[in-house]
């Protein structure tokens, strides 16, 4: 079949990005010239690669089988071409999926670090819940990802790396809250609005298992997709909100509540998908976690 290898990239850069505007301005072509381009690469295969819409482009089953081959062809012909060039320099680009928690307080060290050492590489971070980046992963939409274990979206398919651990804490705001006993049973902190993120979260779906575990009917008061804003609820006392250990700073207005039976401790994962081959520029990226 004769099909011009520059389709095919402009195919790789409307399934990387799933945005025809995005893909122009990597590509430097017009918008129209890509919807062109992937109009004739469908008419050629006989498939339809992508579900359009006002709002979103999303990759068709069998968009999603020929990114499989595309994308690494694509990374390989430029990791060649840098090589050719006698530039040593990597470039390419790195696709991180992560929540806005995990990037704030754990991965932006990183993200830095990395971005000095290979300055010419793009780094594209995707922002969505634990459970979205799996789906992300699953869907080759990112190169790799860094979200909360357990996560019920992550499968034998993916290959996962644990970087550390870490405990979800309940804080309050001690002018507003004071227990009536210490340390604190979980039925007791029930008494209190409780702040936490939204139900399509690993965190809810961890929460209301141990509450269960315990007995206990678990009914948050306010449920949200921010745990800064949770924080910002917590201390004007609005509630007690539930967050990882590692985002409350010492000399914070909120306070951790000690519990009687703490909740067992979770991990944050670096992810991979093993049947997706990775660029020069996520292997390094891996590295840096040896």
């Amino acid at each position: 079949m004769d099909i011009n290898l520059e389709l095919y990239k402009v195919f790789y850069y409307v399934a990387t990005t799933l945005s025809f505007s995005e893909a122009s301005r990597e590509l430097f072509i017009s918008q129209s010239a890509v919807s062109q381009s992937i109009k004739t690469l469908e008419k050629k295969l006989n498939h339809t690669l992508f579900i359009r819409s006002t709002k979103k482009v999303l990759l068709t089953p069998e968009g999603e089988l020929l990114l499989q081959h595309v994308k690494p062809a694509i990374q390989m012909l430029d990791e060649g071409e840098s090589l050719l060039s006698g530039d040593n320099m990597l470039k390419g680009q790195l696709r991180i999926g992560a929540s806005d928690t995990i990037c704030r307080y754990y991965l932006i060290h990183y993200l830095q670090k990395f971005h000095q050492e290979f300055p010419d590489v793009r780094i594209k971070v995707t922002n969505s819940t634990s459970i979205g980046c799996a789906e992300l992963l699953e869907k080759g939409q990112v190169d790799l990802i860094v979200c909360n274990s357990p996560n019920s979206r992550l499968d034998n398919h993916m290959n996962v790396k644990v970087l550390r651990d870490f405990r979800d804490i309940f804080v309050g705001n001690p002018d507003c809250f004071s227990p009536e006993e210490i340390p604190c049973e979980l039925k007791t902190l029930l008494k209190q609005p409780i702040l936490m993120l939204s139900s399509k979260s690993t965190t809810s779906e961890y929460l209301h298992q141990m509450f269960a575990t315990h007995g206990l009917n678990l009914l948050p008061e306010v449920e949200l997709n921010s745990n800064d804003l949770l924080m910002d609820l917590a201390r004007i006392g609005l509630g007690i909100a539930c967050i990882p250990d590692y985002m409350l700073n010492p000399d914070d207005s909120l306070k951790p509540i000690p519990l009687a039976d703490p909740l067992p401790p979770r991990q944050l994962v670096l992810v991979q998908h093993d049947s997706l081959p990775l660029s020069q520029a996520a292997e390094r990226f891996l590295d840096m976690f040896s």
